[in-house]
């Protein structure tokens, strides 16, 4: 059998790394040679295993210039058997300092779809023989135009007063509902989005609504209209009652101002924020499994807080019902 290589790229060798065809073509990717250019892919983060000169698996570790936290696995394809993936995997965390964070992109409902079964099962399985533990799904979702449903009359929408508002408001939320970015708020400045929203938001208020009821808060949302897509970075209620209502009026904020296509990434086990993402028109882009070294995914279960899209120790395993792969 022909031996196998493991190493990482050297520069100029960008193209070995695009010999590989790519298994998931569908998924909205940075090409590799744009974020070389950019600055968050390296050579020198970047490992192959190559076998009779031919790359039969990649991984690619991303990390943005000027970020606070470690790198994370961002593309890893295979086209060997487990074992070589999880070889090239160990070799590279060796040589990196250690295992960190995986985040698997998948297509939308990867679990029935056979082809994409067939692609992904081999990286993944890949990952855990290489002592990855398999800790939460983050689903992305879209809307794009769809008629947003009418509203009730029961809820009232306004800006907030100030800052503090925001930031009392965001401290009533036991667990928001909608975090779109957290991965990269919390790698690139090491911000808790669920908890301190406006540290990567910024202070304006404009791009947030209240929504009311009988004069009380119910819940808030923060908009980004000028990201890598307008999104919805922050939905918390106090009324669950109120969901539907304050994501069809943020949705309304931003098309307002433009917006062809709106995002929001939800934890998959959220079944009811699904369901009201669904009837709002959003439809399911991609996943996101995020796979984390044993002492990282134990926080999840030992009182510390979860890690990013895990659910919590009584929650319902991950779903895949939902009514995105560049990273946001």
């Amino acid at each position: 059998m022909t031996s196998l290589v493991i190493r990482p790229l050297v520069a100029g060798e960008e193209n070995l790394f695009d010999s590989m065809t790519d298994p998931l073509p569908q998924l909205r990717q940075i090409p590799y040679a744009d974020g070389i250019a950019g600055g968050g892919y390296r050579p020198e983060t970047t490992w192959v295993a190559l076998r009779g000169g031919r790359v039969v698996g990649r991984a690619a570790w991303l990390l943005p210039p000027g970020a606070v936290g470690a790198a994370w696995l961002e593309r890893f394809d295979l086209a060997a058997e487990p074992e070589v993936g999880a070889a090239l995997l160990r070799t590279a965390h060796e040589a990196l300092g250690g295992p960190g964070r995986y985040y698997a992109a998948l297509p939308a409902h990867w679990r029935r779809r056979p082809e994409v079964l067939a692609v992904v099962t081999a990286p993944m399985e890949a990952a855990r023989l290489a002592g990855l533990v398999e800790v939460g799904e983050r689903l992305r979702c879209s809307w794009t135009g769809t008629p947003l449903p009418t509203t009730s009359g029961r809820y009232t929408f306004r800006p907030p007063v100030d800052v503090a508002e925001i930031n009392t408001l965001v401290a009533r939320v036991a667990e928001p509902d909608v975090l779109t970015g957290a991965e990269i708020a919390r790698a690139v400045s090491g911000v808790d989005l669920a908890t301190d929203p406006l540290a990567w938001l910024g202070e304006s208020t404009d791009d947030w609504r209240v929504g009311v009821a009988d004069g009380r808060p119910v819940g808030l949302v923060g908009t980004a209209g000028d990201a890598c897509y307008p999104l919805l970075a922050y939905l918390g209620l106090l009324d669950d009652a109120a969901r539907g209502e304050l994501l069809a009026e943020a949705v309304r904020v931003l098309a307002a101002g433009g917006a062809r296509e709106v995002i929001a990434d939800v934890d998959a086990y959220r079944v009811a924020v699904l369901a009201e993402l669904e009837r709002t028109g959003f439809r399911q882009l991609r996943a996101r499994v995020l796979f984390a070294p044993p002492n990282e995914a134990a926080r999840s279960v030992d009182g510390a807080p979860p890690v990013d899209g895990a659910p919590p120790v009584d929650g319902a395993p991950p779903v895949d019902s939902a009514p995105l792969a560049e990273t946001v």
